[in-house]
């Protein structure tokens, strides 16, 4: 047998065994769901996660609906890209960054406010998914109870998915959750002087 020859009987052998580890695993998954996913960590990316799964269950025909807590007043390009989707609902806190109103009471009745739109969107088993981005602020700044949120998130409708982004998440909502992916900063531009890039930061 030619080293060509054995190099192909190995990896067939080896594909052959990933095959049936990956078929075990897939037949072992046989609960369907909606799911609590959480993107956390210091590094850069969960929102735009978050989008991405947006996008992908709009591609389907669900409906989506996207709170955004913080970033509400920046331009966002995955927002004026979709939201003329008629199966998309965005609510916006409206108020910007907390370090920039720099008022508690402000900030708290906004996030209220919004959380009132999340609150329907979470009891609407029309809605598919629901995107929390960046309440973690809000229950670390304490402008939301944190038994408030989890019941929500438990009444939610059977077939409803969550995802919830932003730094330090409560480890109630950690304990809570199906799948937690934390992002992990090793080098960021920013801390180098770079600016904000439209098209790709926002």
């Amino acid at each position: 047998m030619s080293n060509d020859d054995q190099r192909q009987a190995r990896h067939q052998r080896a594909m052959e065994k990933l095959k049936s580890h990956v078929d075990e695993r897939v037949a072992d998954a046989s609960e369907e769901r909606g799911q609590l996913l959480i993107l956390t960590g210091n590094g850069k990316g969960k929102t735009t996660s978050a989008w991405g799964m947006v996008t992908r269950a709009l591609g389907y025909g669900y409906g989506v609906g996207v709170i955004q807590f913080i970033k509400g007043e920046w331009e966002c390009g995955e927002r004026a890209r979709l939201e003329k989707d008629p199966n998309l609902q965005v609510a916006t806190m409206g108020t910007g960054f907390t370090w920039d109103t720099q008022n508690r009471e402000t900030d708290r009745q906004a996030c209220e406010a919004v959380w009132q739109d999340a609150g329907r969107m979470l009891a609407d088993p029309a809605v598919y998914l629901v995107v929390l981005d960046e309440i973690t602020y809000m229950l670390k700044f304490g402008y939301l109870d944190i038994e408030t949120v989890k019941q929500a998130i438990n009444a939610r409708p059977v077939e409803q998915t969550v995802i919830v982004t932003g730094r330090n998440a409560h480890r109630e909502l950690l304990a809570m959750a199906d799948t937690i992916t934390e992002m992990q900063e090793t080098r960021h531009a920013f801390n180098n002087g770079l600016k904000a890039r439209r098209g790709i930061d926002y």
